[in-house]
């Protein structure tokens, strides 16, 4: 149940930063199927792919003081943008921008449901 708690949050961060940048960070076609997939697909990636590349890029990241991570964090969204049709991303740095606040609200929210397991 956590799990699709947490997914559906995810699709919310994905839709909410889409809709209220009026496309101009992210484009995703509708919640239903579009942003849920994404959020699938970028747990997917995140769990699969990322921790590879951020084993790789580790010298770039220890000298950039963790800087990097936000390009590793957009090039993730990059590839759910090139599986899950209906997500299309705009730009390099408004990716970044995307990427972050994607994190951003999936780990405040993320946290805000911890809590909630007493």
């Amino acid at each position: 149940m956590k799990f699709v708690v947490r997914m559906l949050v995810s699709a919310g961060a994905v839709f909410g930063v889409a809709y209220l940048s009026g496309g101009a960070l992210l484009s995703v076609d509708s919640f239903w199927p579009a942003a849920v997939y994404a959020a699938v697909a970028l747990a997917v990636v995140n769990a699969v792919v990322k921790p590879v590349v951020q084993v790789l890029t580790f010298p770039v990241t220890l000298l950039t003081l963790g800087l990097f991570g936000l390009i590793v964090n957009a090039l993730m969204l990059y590839i759910v943008d090139w599986v899950v049709p209906g997500v299309s991303t705009t730009g390099f740095w408004q990716t970044v921008v995307a990427s972050a606040l994607i994190s951003l609200v999936s780990s405040v929210a993320g946290k805000l449901l911890e809590g909630d397991d007493d």
